[in-house]
């Protein structure tokens, strides 16, 4: 019985009023604050793009470039971990085992993030368990200071914070793959790896492309990571905007804020263009491995 139009124009409706009222509405409102003047410690309607000038011309615009190099590394990384657990998942554990392990990856959600993050700088740090580990296994003469307050455990907090959310999709999208297609595969001769790049990997993308999306979307608006585990003065977009919204720089943190949204649909209209589904499945089909 097909439904009546009227009631799926109210269907949409709901969704629709949705996004409008806590997404665009607000979108809005930032972009409009973020070519207001500041005078003083006040904010007055205007027209300028002070704002914008004063993020390009400054170091800010430095943070922004870091910010995207860490975002899409930490992604990679992540990307690389999460689908070797998701295929095992998917295709080497029984279901039992497999709702067992995805139950156990949403645990952590269940401590206040903050207090997950602090908890590797106790991990991480000279007197913690990995130092100690380390000096007890005689690898390390003296405690390892580029394990907390560096790079290193930036990604480590990143990678940790976000890679159950790409597992989710990507065992999803495994878990949704023809099992006869591999089958016949199989049958016909074909070894593991050619079975894998030509069958199992191509179905993936899907799940792919939503598990890169979350991560990266995820690691460039993260701000208590490189505030806890960077230390002082580490500066990504998040706690840069966050800092800005401390001396109430409303317009520059709306601005900086402005630059993110449109730099996040740049990208996601760049990977939507040149990842096509259909045309881009149909090229990977027809690679000879």
């Amino acid at each position: 019985m097909r439904v009546r139009s009227p009631v799926r124009l109210t269907l949409l409706a709901v969704p629709i009023a949705f996004m409008t009222v806590f997404l665009l509405v607000p979108v809005g409102l930032t972009i409009v604050v973020s070519f207001w003047q500041r005078v003083g410690l006040r904010v007055r309607p205007a027209f300028t793009l002070a704002s914008y000038l004063d993020f390009f011309q400054g170091v800010r615009l430095t943070v922004l470039e870091r910010s995207l190099l860490i975002s899409a590394e930490a992604t990679v990384i992540s990307l690389l971990l999460a689908y070797p657990i998701a295929y095992v998942l998917a295709y080497k554990t029984r279901p039992n085992t497999t709702r067992t392990v995805l139950l156990l990856l949403t645990a952590p959600f269940l401590i206040n993030y903050i207090i997950r993050t602090f908890a590797w700088t106790y991990l991480l740090g000279r007197t913690g368990p990995i130092n100690s580990l380390l000096l007890g296994l005689g690898i390390v003469s003296r405690p390892v200071d580029w394990l907390l307050f560096s790079d290193f455990a930036v990604f480590v907090g990143l990678i940790s914070s976000y890679m159950p959310f790409m597992i989710f999709p990507l065992w999803m999208s495994l878990s949704g793959i023809d099992r006869r297609l591999t089958e016949a595969s199989w049958m016909l001769g074909a070894p593991p790896l050619r079975t894998f790049l030509r069958i199992t990997l191509p179905l993936s993308l899907p799940g792919v492309f939503a598990a890169v999306i979350f991560g990266f979307v995820g690691c460039f608006g993260e701000s208590a990571v490189p505030v806890i585990l960077g230390g002082v003065g580490y500066q990504l977009m998040g706690n840069t905007i966050s800092s800005t919204l401390d001396v109430l720089n409303y317009p520059l943190a709306a601005a900086m804020s402005s630059v993110v949204v449109i730099a996040m649909l740049v990208l996601l209209g760049c990977w939507y263009a040149v990842f096509d589904m259909n045309a881009f499945l149909g090229k990977i089909l027809r690679w000879r491995v």
